[in-house]
Formats: C-alpha cells, sequence, structure tokens
C-alpha cells in the first residue's frame, strides 16, 4: 500500500481491473462490514465486468427480456442483488465504481449521496464538453434523453454499497436484452458514442477518482493495488 498527502480523511482506492461480478460483489461485503465495524477506512473501488445483467430488488423481472439462449450465446450472468433499482447490464467498456463509504463521516442523506455519486458523472462528461443532466423521476445521468450512467445503491447502517455503471466505450447493443432501470421510452448512451471516438477507460478512472475525491471532501488517498486487496480480503472478516 501506497500513502499519497496523509491527512485526516483517508480514502483507501483500489482499481480491480476486469473481475467477476460476484467476486466483486462478495469483496463488497466483506469490506463493507468491517467498515461498520470501524476496522477499515472508505474504500472505494473501480472495475469493469465481464457481461452481466443484475435486478435490484425492487426489479421487474419482465425487464429481462431476452430468453436463456441468448444469455448464453452472448454469455452473459444473471445475478438477483440486494441494490436498489431495476435491471441494468454490466459489461466491458463500462467503468463500475463501488463507492463503500460511512455516510457518518459525510452526510447523513441518501439522496444527497445520490445526487453527489450523479455529480460526479456530470463533472467528467463536462470534461468532454457533455452536458451531463439528472432526470427529477429516475436516478442516474443522461446526454438529453440518452441514459449514459445507472446509479443504484444499498446503505446499511449509514455504510453504503454498490454504486454507479458509467458507460465509456460499451457495447450499446447488450442492452437490448432489457428494459434498462425499466424505463422502455428512453435511450442508453455512451461517452465513445457521444464523443464519436474510444476513449481510453484508465484516464476516465483518473478523472471519476479526482472528482470523487473532491465531491466527499477527502484529503487523501491510500493506494491499494487488485493484489493487496485481494489478500488483504482474507484478513476482513477475523
Amino acid at each position: 500500500m501506497k500513502l499519497v498527502d496523509v491527512n485526516n480523511k483517508i480514502l483507501s482506492y483500489a482499481d480491480l481491473g476486469f473481475i467477476d461480478y460476484k467476486e466483486a460483489w462478495d469483496l463488497q461485503y466483506k469490506i463493507h462490514s468491517s467498515r461498520v465495524r470501524g476496522n477499515v477506512k472508505d474504500h472505494f473501488l473501480l472495475l469493469e465486468h465481464p457481461n452481466t445483467y443484475t435486478l435490484g430488488k425492487t426489479a421487474d423481472k419482465s425487464n429481462l427480456i431476452e430468453n436463456e439462449e441468448y444469455l448464453k450465446e452472448k454469455n452473459i450472468s444473471v445475478y438477483d442483488i440486494d441494490r436498489g433499482g431495476d435491471i441494468t447490464y454490466h459489461g466491458p467498456g463500462q467503468i463500475v465504481g463501488y463507492p463503500i463509504i460511512n455516510l457518518n463521516d459525510w452526510k447523513q442523506d441518501t439522496h444527497k449521496y445520490l445526487r453527489a455519486l450523479e455529480e460526479i458523472i456530470i463533472r467528467v462528461c463536462l470534461e468532454f464538453g457533455l452536458i451531463g443532466k439528472r432526470d427529477p423521476e429516475y436516478t442516474g445521468v443522461w446526454i438529453e434523453d440518452r441514459k449514459i450512467a445507472a446509479i443504484g445503491i444499498k446503505v446499511s447502517r449509514w455504510v453504503t454499497m454498490h454504486g454507479f455503471a458509467f458507460n465509456i466505450n460499451t457495447d450499446l447493443s447488450l442492452f437490448n436484452g432489457i428494459i434498462p432501470c425499466g424505463i422502455s421510452d428512453k435511450a442508453v448512451t455512451s461517452l465513445s458514442k457521444e464523443i464519436n471516438k474510444t476513449v481510453e477507460i484508465d484516464f476516465i478512472k483518473s478523472l471519476i477518482l479526482k472528482h470523487f475525491i473532491e465531491v466527499f471532501e477527502y484529503n487523501s488517498i491510500e493506494l491499494i493495488s487488485k493484489d493487496e486487496l485481494l489478500a488483504f480480503e482474507l484478513t476482513l472478516t477475523n
């Protein structure tokens, strides 16, 4: 672990690269449990998943419109999970962010937390000249009426889990197997589609991290490698 610019509000950050959904979900739970007990600092994980559909706890299962044959052909895993919201897609070229942070140290307000996650994506879009906006009816970030980022969270004992999915170089055709977020009358988009060129994933991660630190007012970052975090995972529940 490398500690950068030591101060009083520290964020542990890990870039997990490409990681299976279930593996990352299990890791979130272990970090969350340790954060609730005060054994670890706030964590922020950025990563990509293989092709996956996730259904939130209020999801309408009819919004998964493709059959088992399609799922096998496209090698798509499906998980019922405990975040808010309906169904969404995760896959290569999409940056997923999982903040595991204690809102007691920021603001005890889940609505403000959701707006803060949206603000981070809006600021990144603005760096490319795109005007991201909120929709008063739906959580997430939109470019005009096209959804570029989905957000779904869980908060337990004021510690967060799950987070956002930001389409960068995403294969948007894989959203065709679902009704994304249960919204049938709006399209999805990606950063690369909006600016008409492929974008470097690592560069976008650096922008997300920069704005995350600003919005949540961290003073320093503890950088953790994927290998370190996965090894450290073994000690989290001890």
